[in-house]
């Protein structure tokens, strides 16, 4: 059985598409296990009735305490081997369940799978919203997510589907200061040693509008993804190479550098930079070099901080030319 784990607050007017793509799923069988957290619009009234019409749908009703607790407390009553994520205000393309629970059913190392996803309404998307979508629903397999993860959330969040046990031996959803997805999904591929993919379909609906938590949410500014994937990169990828390199020392890259030496990463064995200006120069305490001079630094962990358009392929490029595989030797943070 899947449980499908639905958060709800004040989304009475898009809940009822959310419900009935959500319960016209085939091929699967599941529950639904709605947390309604302390709505004051119709939403309780709409769940009840959906509930009267569908034994799948239960409802757990609770004080106002934010989207983590909610998740946690819809988590400690999921029966489902599998738990699939959705969201009020989104809308479940046909086969997604069933194609979720195929992937993880042919694949055991799978702690979890997502699934491409569209944006509704889509004209409405900004250039960097577009960008995002694009990159996140280019990212299909384990090593797409695990070589990629450090530039941004890897999946979008109502689209996962996790098996429950993994979920809860990671402690299910943490609250604290930052986005609570992102950190999962780097607790559970470094803290667990886990595998996440997507399937290749795309079959979810994301809706946006402006009251989006991750629009309004201070738990979802830059700053805070910084500050986490960061956390991350000092302990599991830079720390076990004893150092780093740093490409590209423009507003992005000093702010990365700024991040590690918070997380007690003093600063990179070299930054390497391609503006002639700045090469021989010493920044932060370290040497600034040539791509051609990066062979003399092949032990360090290379550390890729640019965000201009055509940038990240550049300096793939120029990876590929030195033998630093990205993934092993060479991630990039933005």
């Amino acid at each position: 059985m899947i449980s499908v784990l639905l958060p709800v607050y004040n989304a009475a007017a898009a809940l009822p598409a959310a419900l009935e793509t959500t319960l016209a799923q085939t091929g699967a069988s599941f529950e639904v296990v709605a947390v309604d957290d302390g709505s004051t619009d119709p939403s309780p009234a709409i769940l009840a009735h959906y509930a009267r019409r569908d034994a799948r749908l239960r409802i757990i009703s609770r004080p106002h305490r934010g989207l983590v607790a909610a998740l946690n407390a819809g988590l400690a009553a999921c029966r489902g081997e599998l738990v699939a994520r959705m969201d009020a205000d989104d809308r479940m393309l046909p086969g997604r369940l069933a194609a979720q629970a195929a992937l993880l059913a042919q694949r055991a190392d799978l702690a979890g799978c997502g699934c491409p996803a569209r944006v509704e309404p889509a004209a409405a998307m900004t250039p960097g919203a577009r960008r995002y979508l694009e990159w996140n629903n280019s990212l299909i397999t384990p090593q797409d997510i695990r070589r990629q993860v450090f530039i941004e959330s890897p999946l979008i969040h109502p689209t996962v589907m996790l098996r429950r046990a993994v979920l809860e031996a990671a402690g299910g959803w943490r609250e604290f200061d930052g986005p609570e997805d992102y950190d999962l999904w780097l607790r559970l591929l470094f803290e667990h040693d886990a595998e996440l993919a997507k399937v290749s379909r795309t079959l979810h609906v994301w809706r946006d509008h402006s009251d989006r938590l991750t629009r309004t949410d201070p738990r979802y500014r830059a700053a805070a993804f910084l500050e986490l994937k960061t956390h991350y990169l000092a302990e599991y990828v830079v720390r076990p190479r004893n150092g780093y390199v740093l490409w590209g020392c423009g507003p992005l890259g000093k702010a990365l550098l700024k991040a590690l030496r918070r997380q007690g990463i003093e600063r990179p064995a070299a930054i390497v930079e391609v503006h002639p200006g700045r090469l021989g120069e010493i920044i932060h305490g370290a040497p600034v070099i040539p791509p051609a001079a990066v062979d003399d630094y092949q032990k360090y962990i290379h550390l890729g901080a640019v965000g201009q358009a055509g940038s990240r392929e550049r300096l793939r490029r120029e990876f590929a030319a030195h033998d630093l595989r990205e993934g092993r030797d060479a991630f990039f943070t933005a």
